[in-house]
C-alpha cells in the first residue's frame, strides 16, 4: 500500500459518531438520509472520478488536439476521497461508481477500491473503463471489492475503432471484457451511438454483448462537455436504435423503470439491454446523481456549469459535519433539470466550445467523469 494514500480513520474503529480528525465529527451514528432536492429527488448515486487523464481520444469525449489538465497537487488523495465516501454514505449515498479520464491510469488504483468497500453503508462499488487495460487488472479489482464493471465498446470494427479513438487498442478492449466477465457476474457494455459511424452496427454489438452474457447499453450522442463535433444529424435517437434492434432481432418489450439512467428492453429470447436517451428523452425527473471530480469538485448535474469545492473543506479546518451541511445544504436547493433544459433549446450546438473548455476544464467530460 502507497504510504501516502492510507486512510487517516476508519469510522468501524472510530465510530461514525466520532470526530474525524478535527473536532465535531459526524453526529448520528448511522445514515443520514439528506433532504430531497427542490424536485423531490435524493441523492443515492456518487460517480467518483479518480483522474482526468485519459489513454484514448474519443471524439465524442476528446476530439481536440491538446488539453488542459488537473495540477497534480489538486488531485485528492486516497484518504481525502474515502473521507468524502464517508460523508456521502452517511448523508445516505449507497452506490459509488468509479470513473475517469480512464480509471485505471490512477497508480494503486485497486488500494482505493479496498478501503471505498470497507465504508459502512457503501452497497455497490462499480466501475466505468474504457477497458485498454483491464486484462491485466481485472482479478485483483474483484479482490479489492469492486462489484460491477462497466467498459466502453463503440465498435467491434478495427477502423472504426482507430477512427473514434485515434488508437489502435479494440483487441486490449475486448481481452479486458473477457477478462471483466472471468471475474465479475454483473459486466456492463455501453456504447454511444454515432450516425454515420457505428449506428449500422449496433445489432452486432448487442449480439457480442450476449454471447459474452453481458448487458449492453447504447447511449445517445450528447451534446455535453468536449463534445465540440456535436451536431444534431450525429444523434441516434432512442427511437432509431429500438428500429435497428427490431429489424435484426424482432421487437423489444420495456422492461419496468427504475432510476438508473438506461431504459430496459427484453427481447423474445429472454436477451435484456439498455438504452440511455439524454438527448431524446431526458430523465432528469428520476435523476439520483451527483459527480465528485478528481480535485474535489462537487457538481449536482452533468450540465451544469459551477460546483462546489470540497477539496479546500477537505484541506482546511472543516469537520466532518462541517462538510456534511455544505453537502446537505447545496443538494437541498438543487433545482438542476440540465438535458430538459437542453432539449428545449432552439438552434441546438454544443455545449461548450473549445476555446472556452481550455479555459475551463471541469466542464470537459473526462474531467467531471461522464
Amino acid at each position: 500500500m502507497v504510504a501516502s494514500e492510507r486512510s487517516q480513520c476508519n469510522f468501524t474503529k472510530c465510530g461514525r459518531g466520532a470526530s474525524h480528525r478535527r473536532g465535531g465529527g459526524v453526529s448520528s451514528p448511522g445514515p443520514m438520509p439528506l433532504r430531497n432536492d427542490r424536485y423531490g429527488r435524493p441523492l443515492r448515486n456518487l460517480r467518483l472520478s479518480v483522474t482526468d487523464r485519459c489513454n484514448l481520444r474519443c471524439s465524442y469525449c476528446m476530439p481536440e488536439a491538446e488539453y488542459v489538465w488537473l495540477p497534480q497537487s489538486d488531485v485528492l488523495r486516497f484518504e481525502e476521497i474515502e473521507r468524502l465516501v464517508r460523508i456521502f454514505a452517511h448523508l445516505g449515498v449507497d452506490k459509488v461508481r468509479l470513473t475517469g479520464g480512464e480509471p485505471l491510469l490512477r497508480r494503486d488504483l485497486e488500494v482505493l477500491v479496498a478501503m471505498i468497500a470497507r465504508v459502512p453503508g457503501i452497497r455497490e462499488l462499480a466501475m466505468t473503463t474504457n477497458g485498454v487495460l483491464l486484462a491485466d487488472k481485472a482479478a485483483e479489482l474483484r479482490r479489492a471489492g469492486l462489484q460491477r464493471m462497466t467498459v466502453s465498446l463503440d465498435t467491434l470494427d478495427a477502423a472504426t475503432f482507430r477512427l473514434l479513438t485515434r488508437r489502435d487498442n479494440l483487441a486490449a478492449v475486448i481481452a479486458g471484457i473477457d477478462a471483466a466477465r472471468a471475474h465479475f457476474t454483473d459486466v456492463k457494455l455501453d456504447t454511444v451511438a454515432i450516425a454515420g459511424v457505428n449506428d449500422r452496427e449496433l445489432p452486432d454489438l448487442l449480439a457480442f454483448a450476449r454471447d459474452r452474457g453481458a448487458e449492453i447499453r447504447f447511449i445517445e450522442y450528447m451534446d455535453v462537455g468536449g463534445a465540440t463535433q456535436w451536431r444534431p444529424d450525429a444523434v441516434v435517437s432512442r427511437a432509431r436504435i429500438l428500429e435497428l434492434i427490431a429489424a435484426r432481432f424482432g421487437s423489444a418489450s420495456p422492461m419496468p423503470r427504475d432510476s438508473a439512467p438506461a431504459e430496459r428492453f427484453r427481447l423474445a429470447d429472454g436477451t435484456t439491454f439498455g438504452i440511455i436517451a439524454s438527448v431524446t428523452t431526458p430523465f432528469c425527473a428520476t435523476c439520483d446523481r451527483a459527480r465528485l471530480t478528481a480535485d474535489g469538485q462537487w457538481f449536482r448535474c452533468l450540465y451544469a456549469t459551477a460546483g462546489t469545492d470540497l477539496r479546500a473543506l477537505l484541506r482546511s479546518d472543516a469537520d466532518d459535519a462541517a462538510i456534511a451541511a455544505v453537502i446537505a445544504e447545496a443538494w437541498h436547493q438543487r433545482t438542476d433539470r440540465g438535458a430538459e433544459v437542453r432539449a428545449r433549446t432552439p438552434d441546438r450546438r454544443p455545449l461548450v466550445g473549445a476555446a472556452e473548455l481550455q479555459k475551463a476544464p471541469h466542464l470537459e467530460m473526462h474531467t467531471r467523469g461522464g
